[in-house]
């Protein structure tokens, strides 16, 4: 790899990718101070370019984290997931002896919306002493990866989304059907482009995951399952991805329209805490 692509230089800042198409360390910035608008400018564009972003030894609190995510758009509240008090546009997740990781599947954010997450930013809060990694995987390699023959069935085709898996764990939680059917009426299920192009820029990506993806319209039950299946395995394809390593302190910024993440659920039974601030995205076409 040459030096050129080892340490990339953009506005002051150091880009440093973790390989060749996913996945940047960031350094030279300071997020407990207020960005510049070319830092800002830079920093988006890094996003566009490598679909995520890392920074480490940033000791930032929540406003500081609420703050570096209002450079990138407004934000949005989570309608089931756990929030920090005080805070309703941070999701606190937390993982322990008595609630194993969960988020051990290839996905986008809130795919479940009518206007999916643009991204969203997770910062380090307490780490087990090993595991618990996050994997990234790049969804315009993804599809461009695809045969031809797969390329044309699904060309043009939509996808129902849902918030199944919250809907179980509301059940379990006690809440009564009328209180379900209350978040099923504000929340309706929603068709989203199987294929989704960026808005910024232009690119194609696979836009279904095994989190929140129900079934292609128009497909028998069977045949959807199966290309839905072959769609969602080719973010496990190692040369689509990257891997972090957290450490205290550390944070991620993704890029919902162009990734899917896995946090990879090996640690138990130690802790793992994270705190996620999500920006509000547009309605993929």
């Amino acid at each position: 790899m040459t030096e050129l692509v080892r340490h990339l230089e953009l506005d002051g800042l150091t880009i440093s990718p973790l390989t060749p198409t996913i996945g940047a360390e960031i350094a030279g910035v300071d997020l407990r101070q207020p960005l510049s608008a070319s830092n800002v400018a830079a920093l988006r564009q890094a996003l566009l370019d490598w679909k995520v972003l890392f920074f480490r030894d940033q000791d930032i609190d929540t406003d500081q984290h609420l703050a570096f995510a209002r450079n990138f758009g407004a934000l949005e509240v989570h309608p089931f997931a756990p929030q920090k008090p005080g805070y309703p546009e941070v999701l606190a997740i937390t993982h322990n002896r008595e609630s194993r990781g969960r988020e051990n599947t290839w996905h986008s954010d809130v795919t479940w919306r009518v206007e999916p997450s643009l991204g969203s930013i997770l910062k380090a809060i307490e780490l087990p002493p090993v595991g618990g990694d996050t994997l990234f995987a790049d969804m315009y390699a993804a599809y461009e990866g695809l045969s031809d023959e797969v390329k044309d069935r699904i060309e043009g085709a939509v996808a129902v989304h849902d918030f199944a898996h919250f809907r179980v764990a509301m059940r379990k939680r006690g809440m009564t059907e009328e209180q379900i059917e209350a978040f099923n009426t504000q929340y309706p299920m929603v068709e989203h482009p199987v294929v989704r192009t960026h808005p910024e820029t232009g690119r194609r990506a696979i836009y279904v995951n095994a989190a929140f993806t129900q079934h292609i319209v128009g497909m028998d039950k069977d045949e959807s399952d199966a290309l839905l299946k072959h769609l969602y395995a080719q973010a496990a394809i190692p040369e689509y991805q990257c891997r972090f390593r957290w450490e205290p302190n550390s944070i991620a910024f993704w890029d919902n329209r162009a990734s899917q993440h896995y946090a990879a659920s090996d640690y138990w039974p130690a802790v793992r805490r994270m705190e996620r601030v999500t920006i509000v995205g547009d309605r993929p076409f």
